[in-house]
């Protein structure tokens, strides 16, 4: 290939890169499990930029570094496709039209002192998401469940999620159990004995006393950088985290400004993560809120990057793979305790249930675009609740 040539096709892999990421950025509900699983349909069955198991273990990957999983893999894969210029498009492309609508309602509520009741949309939209996640979830557990005992790790992952075990114990565990199990099985066939002995995983931060401060940029922007290279689990983790910032170590916010914060995040599109940019909004307008925005997401730009050298070669030797093993198939049950929550939330009436077995079709059947499914499913749930009144 000649140089004109190569410079034209990377120019081309970097337009795909960023018009898919600004796409799903500016279209996606739902949460980091949707997200997710709107990713794999887009780059793995509708373009082959990589496998299933490549995208599996990356989800696994992401699940033991801090910081939003969606953003992280967007990241990843805006790098496979076209390099670090991708890596870079990508994620900032998929955050931007979160934080813009997050701007817009932010405003609204300063200014007229209460969120505007866009509940609506999510009616038709969740239905939707849900069969956008099941169909991942049949791809990628046809690799990431290899006999039985990964899918029984991943049985016992789903059970112990529904008993409220904690995520990330989860994750490590299910990755332990793998690991020992295949190690241990190898050394009873070559007759060596061992001792195996798992470190210790950390112990818990400790909680820093309550004190009101005045408000500083210097400090917003090391309270959201802190939390960003810290955060593990879900979007709705980051509840916890910002009560014991900004409500209670700071006493920036009350605690109904901080649900309505993660309520924006939440109707917006995009990671939900983008709270921080209403939070950094409500303490000190629009230079506020995109310092809050970069200070959170800048850790995961930081720990995608470190990963992304290491993860290639942890297939390489059977103990590392191992360990990505029961990672994904932990990662995989987690993913299953979510959309089990997210159904119970979203299918809440015969509507609902029709929405999604036919969202089901059309994603098995007809692999219609997931953008398309999911502005359909808001267009449909908006005229039904206008109609239905």
């Amino acid at each position: 290939m000649s140089v004109q040539n190569e410079a034209s096709q990377k120019r081309s892999y970097l337009k795909e890169v960023a018009l898919l990421f600004l796409r799903i950025g500016a279209t996606a509900f739902g949460g980091p499990a949707a997200y997710i699983a709107i990713m794999q349909r887009e780059t793995v069955r509708r373009r082959h930029w990589l496998d299933d198991q490549q995208f599996l273990d990356m989800v696994g990957a992401t699940n033991l570094i801090p910081g939003p999983n969606a953003t992280e893999m967007a990241l990843y894969l805006g790098k496979v496709r076209a390099g670090w210029v991708g890596y870079l498009a990508s994620g900032i492309l998929f955050i931007v039209p979160g934080t813009l609508a997050t701007l817009a309602l932010a405003w609204v509520y300063v200014t007229y002192g209460s969120l505007p009741q866009i509940g609506w949309v999510l009616y038709g939209v969740k239905p939707v998401v849900i069969a956008i996640v099941v169909q991942a979830l049949w791809d990628l557990g046809r690799k990431g469940v290899k006999g039985f005992l990964t899918a029984s790790v991943g049985v016992a992952v789903v059970a112990l999620y529904f008993l409220n075990v904690n995520e990330i114990a989860l994750l490590f565990g299910g990755a332990a159990a793998v690991l020992l199990i295949r190690g241990g099985w190898r050394l009873w066939k070559q007759g060596v004995p061992a001792l195996l002995a798992l470190p210790a995983l950390g112990a818990p931060l400790s909680s820093l006393p309550t004190a009101a401060l005045p408000f500083s940029p210097a400090t917003l922007f090391l309270a959201m950088l802190k939390i960003g290279a810290v955060l593990y689990g879900s979007g709705y983790v980051l509840l916890a985290f910002f009560n014991s910032e900004f409500v209670v170590r700071l006493g920036w916010l009350t605690h109904q400004q901080l649900l309505d914060a993660i309520a924006v995040g939440q109707v917006t599109p995009g990671p939900v993560a983008t709270s921080a940019t209403f939070i950094g909004y409500l303490m000190g307008g629009w230079p506020s809120a995109l310092l809050a925005t970069l200070a959170f997401f800048l850790p995961s730009f930081f720990f995608v990057a470190l990963l992304s050298r290491i993860l290639p070669g942890l297939r390489k030797k059977w103990w590392s793979g191992a360990f990505l093993d029961g990672v994904n198939v932990a990662s995989l049950g987690l993913m299953v305790g979510v959309t089990w929550q997210l159904g119970r939330a979203g299918i809440t009436d015969w509507y609902t249930i029709v929405l999604a077995l036919a969202a089901l079709v059309l994603v098995f059947r007809f692999k219609v675009n997931s953008s398309w499914l999911i502005l359909g499913g808001a267009a449909l749930g908006v005229g039904y609740r206008l109609i239905a009144g």
